[in-house]
């Protein structure tokens, strides 16, 4: 199937009240009609509110695929725009099991490679007041996916999105995702993991600490701080 950019989206951090509290995300992103420059850590016009779990070298660019977007408006019993999920790219044609740790592709006059699945949190919740909705997309597998970026260059939503080169082992998001948060006991899984030198730091720090026998608790990130 043919890879087609369905919409390039980019904004700001904004302060949203929810449940009479404060807070800051910058999960509300905009459809852009004109090229957008894309640095070594986002689209220009872009910004994210939590530095330590979002944005910066490894995950510069979110990527969500338009295939899900159904299966979530009946879900959540609403039409959904473009951009709904706080993603910089919705895209066509690259789920995550056809997307490897990685993998690099032609963005326009970029170029990108696939660091990490995206990790839910509770921004999703606090967007749709929705509570489960971070777990769900976790349990899904329908996540998404980080591209870091190897060169910086122009990106408009009529550019291409071309895999030019695929890594060599082979170890899909959906792969990683499975031994993320489902098969935690799994440790030759978490080895093949470990393998990956494309894989994110962050993942490789949770994954070492899990084959030290560490329990690494991820639910904090779902809930955030706001007791959902």
């Amino acid at each position: 199937m043919k890879i087609s950019i369905v919409s390039l989206n980019v904004g700001y951090p904004t302060t949203i009240s929810h449940k009479d509290k404060a807070v800051i995300t910058g999960i509300f992103k905009k459809p852009m009609d004109r090229p957008v420059y894309l640095s070594k850590t986002n689209f220009e016009g872009d910004g994210q509110a939590d530095l330590v779990h979002h944005g910066g070298v490894e995950k510069a660019v979110c990527v969500y695929p338009y295939e899900h977007y159904p299966f979530w408006e009946q879900k959540l019993g609403m039409k959904l725009e473009v951009g709904a999920f706080g993603e910089n790219l919705t895209i066509q044609g690259l789920l995550e099991e056809d997307v490897c740790i990685g993998d690099k592709y032609q963005l326009g006059e970029a170029i990108v490679e696939v660091s990490q699945p995206r990790q839910p949190c509770y921004k999703l919740s606090v967007k749709y007041n929705n509570p489960e909705l971070p777990l769900l997309f976790q349990n899904t597998g329908f996540t998404g996916y980080y591209f870091r970026v190897l060169q910086e260059g122009e990106v408009s939503i009529n550019s291409t999105l071309k895999r030019i080169e695929k890594h060599e082992m082979g170890i899909t998001i959906s792969y990683a995702n499975k031994v993320m948060h489902h098969h935690l006991d799994h440790l030759a899984g978490v080895q093949k993991m470990l393998s990956v030198s494309k894989l994110s730091e962050s993942w490789r720090k949770t994954f070492l600490k899990r084959l030290e026998g560490l329990d690494v608790d991820i639910e904090p990130r779902l809930k955030g701080n706001l007791g959902e």
